[in-house]
Parts: structure tokens; C-alpha cells; sequence
């Protein structure tokens, strides 16, 4: 028996900012697209059709990026074999009916074979299945304008869009380089599969329409870390935070912050007020960062803006206030050291700092991490 709340929604909850930044990539995609190619076709009818083409394009390439069927392959390719396919079945079939249906099936068999799914280009070629005068006047034209043209800049549209607004497109593929720039897979994907391995469970599972072999891979690192991190739920960062700390005003210039940190060989060093209220921290990776500014803005070398950092007591625009983290993760001392294990695993930061009503009273560093899990690991 079907239960009812089967037909309830299976997508995970979304916030408004993510559906709004799809949103409005996808008017400015379409925008740009319909002022490029479809306004100046010489049939504007054959614009107005394809309006639907490119709608159900853009939803992919703006809200489902990391699909496997929205990558820049599928897109172009899929769209302009189906336009391809559909227009010859169209100068050889006149029945309505059958060239409609075959035109839609001949397609995805061809894009299928070609790797190059893209529900879309089903929709592309019912559009020149019910458009037989327009690809009589057109012929394979319309494969190359406005559909392979179009989707093009769709496409590149969609690649400068997520840059700009924090998402990765096309998709990182398994052998790209991590965010460090080396060839070293990301912590969490060092899982012992090959990407053969990891590809063969995609087809065992017949998910390779659904999930890249990246996203597997990076799914199994998460699911092996949460897995690791019920192993030791009852820890917390209370458990293992460091409590004797070493912390700065917002006001301290600096050259204080640069003594502080090569003083106690410290990775971060917390910013607070006079009533001890956490503001924010710094990394030692903040100052590095504020030296290369200052040596691009004044035209010095590195060595020098660095220099000016440790030695210049006087400049008290350049406080600990100017360079401090404020968007960083923190914890309370009752969160589990499960939470915490993504975040350093990942690289995202050296540190959490760990707060009671708004106060600092410890923090946890990468290194605390790594002594707790040599703990339990001999427990």
C-alpha cells in the first residue's frame, strides 16, 4: 500500500537566500540569453518557442549545479544532438503524432549514448517536432542558432554566476586540485576507492544520471566522519578545550597581535573586550593576508609590508579590530566534538573558539582535536 506522505516533498529544506540566488540567476541567464540570440532571430516565433527549452535549462544550471545532467557537457551537447535528431526526423516524418514521439525518443537515445543527458533536450526536440514550418525555413540551422549558441552562453553565464555567488561550476571533478592548490584529495574524500571503484557503485546503484563520482566521494568521506564521530559522541568541547588563553583587545595594534602569536606559538589568538565578551579571532593566516594587501595597495614587496607590520607601534588604524574574524565557527562547551570534526577535517579552521553567555572560555584547536582522537583511539 502507498502511503500518503510518500507524496509529500523528499527535497531537503532550502533557505530563501539559496532559492533567491537560483532565482535570479536564472532571470539574468535567460535575460541576457533572449537579448543575445532570441530577439535578433529572424522568426521570432522560433524564440518564443524555445523560451521553454531554456527555462527547464536554467533551472538545472542555476539551482542544481552539481547535477551531473546540469555540467556544461550534457548541456550543449545534449541540447544541440536533440535539436540535430529532431530536425531530421522532421524533414523525414510528416505525421504529427509520430514525428513528435520519435523525434523525443530518438533523442534521448542519442544523448544518452553521447553522455550527454539533459531532460531539456527532450523539450528541444518536441519543440521542433511541433515547429515543422520554422525548421522547413530553418533546416540544421536551428541546431547551431539558437539552440547551440543559446545554450552556450546559458552556460557560460552560469559559470561566471556561481563564481560570483560562492558555488562551484562546472563541477570539481575527482582528479582536480583541492583548495590548497595541491593534488591531495580533500581529508574527507581519502577513502581508499579509486575512481573506477566509485564509478562501478554509481552503475550498480544506476545513479549515474543522478551523482558525480566527486559527489559520491565526498558523500562517503561525510557519511565515515559522522559515523566516527557517534563512536565518540559522549566527548564534548568542553571535554578538550583549552582553557589558559591567551587573548587580545580589539584595539591592540598589530605589531601586539604579531608579538603575541610568535611569543606563545599560537595559531590563533581570540579578540575580546574589557568585560572579557568574545568579538572575534585571528589567524595567523590574517596578518600574511593583510601584509600582501598592504604590499599590492603601496607598490612594496612582501618582506617589507611585513616588516612594517611587526615595527610600526605608531599606526593604530592597523588594530587587531581591522583584521579579526567575526563569521567564524564557535561552539559551547556542551557541543559534541562530532560537530567539530568537519570543520577541521576540512581545513575550514584551525581553531573554534568556545563561548558561555557570550564570554570566551576556552577554545579548540586542531591540535586539541588530534590529541582527543589519540585518546580514545588506545581507549
Amino acid at each position: 500500500m502507498i502511503r500518503l506522505n510518500s507524496f509529500g516533498p523528499v527535497v531537503a529544506h532550502t533557505s530563501p537566500l539559496e532559492a533567491l540566488r537560483a532565482g535570479i540567476g536564472a532571470f539574468i541567464g535567460l535575460g541576457l540569453v533572449g537579448l543575445l540570440v532570441l530577439l535578433p532571430s529572424v522568426d521570432l516565433t522560433t524564440g518564443i518557442y524555445l523560451v521553454a527549452p531554456f527555462g527547464a535549462s536554467a533551472v538545472l544550471l542555476f539551482a542544481l549545479p552539481n547535477s551531473p545532467l546540469a555540467q556544461p557537457w550534457s548541456a550543449i551537447v545534449g541540447n544541440t544532438v536533440a535539436a540535430v535528431v529532431a530536425v531530421a526526423v522532421c524533414l523525414s516524418v510528416a505525421d504529427p503524432t509520430l514525428r513528435i514521439a520519435l523525434a523525443v525518443g530518438l533523442a534521448l537515445v542519442a544523448t544518452i549514448l553521447c553522455r550527454a543527458l539533459h531532460p531539456p533536450a527532450g523539450a528541444i526536440a518536441m519543440t521542433a517536432a511541433l515547429s515543422p514550418d520554422a525548421i522547413d525555413e530553418l533546416g540544421f540551422m536551428f541546431a547551431i542558432t539558437p539552440v547551440a549558441l543559446g545554450t552556450v552562453l546559458l552556460v557560460g553565464i552560469a559559470i561566471v554566476y556561481g563564481r560570483l555567488t560562492g558555488r562551484h561550476y562546472p563541477f570539481r571533478q575527482f582528479d582536480d586540485p583541492n583548495k590548497h592548490g595541491t593534488l591531495d584529495p580533500e581529508p574527507t574524500e581519502r577513502l581508499g576507492l579509486s575512481e573506477e571503484e566509485l564509478s562501478v557503485i554509481l552503475e550498480q546503484y544506476q545513479q549515474s544520471f543522478n551523482l558525480g563520482v566527486e559527489d559520491l566521494a565526498r558523500l562517503i568521506g561525510a557519511a565515515e566522519m559522522q559515523a566516527a564521530g557517534h563512536r565518540i559522541n559522549p566527548v564534548v568541547a568542553g571535554d578538550v578545550m583549552s582553557r589558559d588563553l591567551i587573548t587580545v583587545r580589539a584595539t591592540a595594534p598589530l605589531v601586539e597581535v604579531a608579538d603575541l602569536f610568535r611569543q606563545h606559538r599560537i595559531t590563533s589568538l581570540p579578540v575580546v573586550d574589557e568585560n572579557a565578551r568574545y568579538l572575534g579571532v585571528i589567524f595567523q593566516m590574517h596578518l600574511i593576508d593583510h601584509a600582501r594587501q598592504d604590499a599590492s595597495k603601496l607598490h612594496h614587496r612582501f618582506g617589507a609590508a611585513m616588516r612594517q607590520v611587526f615595527e610600526n607601534r605608531a599606526n593604530t588604524a592597523a588594530n587587531a579590530a581591522r583584521i579579526m574574524s567575526t563569521h567564524s565557527p564557535r561552539a559551547t562547551p556542551d557541543t559534541p566534538l562530532t560537530a567539530l570534526l568537519p570543520l577541521m577535517a576540512e581545513g575550514a579552521v584551525d581553531a573554534v573558539p568556545i563561548l558561555s553567555d557570550a564570554k570566551i572560555v576556552g577554545i579548540v584547536t586542531r591540535t586539541d582535536l588530534i590529541s582527543a582522537l589519540a585518546r580514545l583511539s588506545i581507549q
